[in-house]
C-alpha cells in the first residue's frame, strides 16, 4: 500500500536554512513534489507544500469526515424514522402555522 508520505518526500530545515534558501527556492522544491518542514529550535512550525498536495490533503480530509459521519450513523441508527409533521408537533407547532409565519416574514422582506 502506498502511503502519502511515500509520494511526498519531506525535508526538514531550520528557519535560518529556509531563509537562506529563500521563498523562491522553497516554492521550487514544493513544485517538484517535496514537502518542506520548517523548524524553529528543532520544533516543526510551518510547511511548504505544493498546491496539488494541499488539494490532495483537503480532499482526503473531506473523505475522512464523510466516512466518519457514515460510520457514526451506522452505529447509532435504530432504523426508527420520525415524520416531519410529528417533529413539528413535538415543538408545539403545526405546519400551517409555520407556513403562515414564513409567508408573513417574506411579505415583510424578512425572509
Amino acid at each position: 500500500m502506498t502511503m502519502i508520505a511515500d509520494l511526498h518526500p519531506q525535508r526538514h530545515v531550520s528557519v535560518t536554512a529556509a531563509n537562506v534558501r529563500g521563498v523562491a527556492g522553497l516554492v521550487k522544491d514544493a513544485e517538484g513534489g517535496e514537502d518542506i518542514i520548517v523548524e524553529r529550535h528543532g520544533r516543526p512550525v510551518a510547511a511548504v507544500i505544493s498546491v496539488d498536495h494541499f488539494a490532495e490533503l483537503h480532499n482526503m480530509r473531506s473523505d475522512l469526515t464523510a466516512a466518519a459521519l457514515v460510520l457514526a450513523r451506522e452505529l447509532t441508527d435504530s432504523g426508527h424514522r420520525t415524520d416531519l409533521d410529528d417533529a413539528i408537533a413535538a415543538f408545539g407547532f403545526d405546519r400551517s402555522q409555520l407556513e403562515a409565519e414564513l409567508d408573513t416574514d417574506v411579505a415583510a422582506g424578512r425572509g
